[in-house]
């Protein structure tokens, strides 16, 4: 039998398979999946350089390798991502957190600064609810809605708030955006599908393959979750309330558009993420 291969070999092996699949950060990617295979922190894999890897994990390791080869994301390999330094459980039925929407936890955050502020949230879209538990764990006095069409993503998400130890501050519920809703808000948010029906097969195939249709697309001209999440803000919104709705690349003018056309008020230019993307617009009720 020859004998195993350190963990540092083990590593440059299977970044050289990512590299040889045309994988972006093969190197990085290496690293995660043989601290996954591990059962290992990624910052030990160098204090663990020279140890052999047990065959039962470099088999696992050589697996996730292959799978990510293919395409699949780290993180569905993983089945977790972190976000807001939070650490949220994937499903087939929800998104992949990614960084790009932390823009939106930010612009809700300023709009709502008071840190103790007994606040109502209403998270339309829901998925992991990766932002319902960012925004509960920023205001601590606050109580949060998700909602998510998808029964399978309404249970990630409520496992999600628990894990993260809010579920003492949050319900989960199944339901079509805010049809099914009476209440009112002091801040609502959402992540809605934005993709365009003809854009759908032009999407990396870590997204196409991996991500459920149902929270990427939106109809022909990517527009169709807005008008019906826009149509119900201003019976979900509190007086001087406000919405926060990430978009999709060039849609700024359209969403504000439909904000208007409801009867609310647009708070200046949305916010941009670190690539300089309109990402966050702010809507607020008279």
């Amino acid at each position: 039998m020859p004998a195993a291969l350190s963990v540092a070999a083990l590593r440059r092996e299977l970044a050289a398979t990512l590299v040889e699949a045309g994988i972006a950060d093969a190197d990085r990617d290496a690293r995660l999946l043989l601290a996954e295979a591990l059962r290992c922190a990624p910052g030990d894999l160098l204090l663990r350089a020279d140890a052999p890897v047990p065959e039962a994990e470099a088999r696992a390791a050589r697996a996730f390798a292959a799978r990510r080869a293919a395409g699949e994301p780290v993180a569905r390999i993983r089945g977790r991502r972190e976000f807001w330094s939070l650490d949220f459980l994937l499903s087939p039925d929800t998104l992949v957190p990614r960084p790009d929407t932390e823009t939106l936890v930010e612009a809700a955050l300023a709009a709502c600064p008071e840190r103790d502020a007994p606040l109502r949230i209403l998270d339309l879209g829901t998925g992991t609810g990766a932002i319902l538990a960012a925004l509960l764990a920023e205001r601590p006095r606050a109580f949060g809605l998700g909602v998510d069409r998808s029964e399978g993503a309404a249970r990630t998400a409520r496992d999600n708030l628990v894990r993260n130890g809010l579920g003492g501050r949050a319900q989960v519920m199944v339901g079509d955006w805010g049809a099914a809703l009476a209440g009112r808000f002091d801040l609502v948010v959402s992540n809605p599908p934005y993709i365009t029906s003809a854009e759908m097969t032009e999407l990396p195939v870590e997204v196409r393959r991996y991500d459920p249709r149902l929270a990427l697309e939106a109809g022909a001209d990517g527009l169709d979750a807005y008008r019906a999440i826009t149509a119900g803000l201003p019976r979900l919104l509190a007086p001087g309330a406000v919405a926060v709705l990430e978009l999709g690349a060039g849609q700024e003018a359209a969403v504000a558009g439909l904000a208007r056309n409801a009867g609310l008020l647009i708070d200046g230019p949305a916010r941009r993420d670190l690539a300089g993307t309109p990402r966050a617009l702010v809507a607020r009720r008279a």
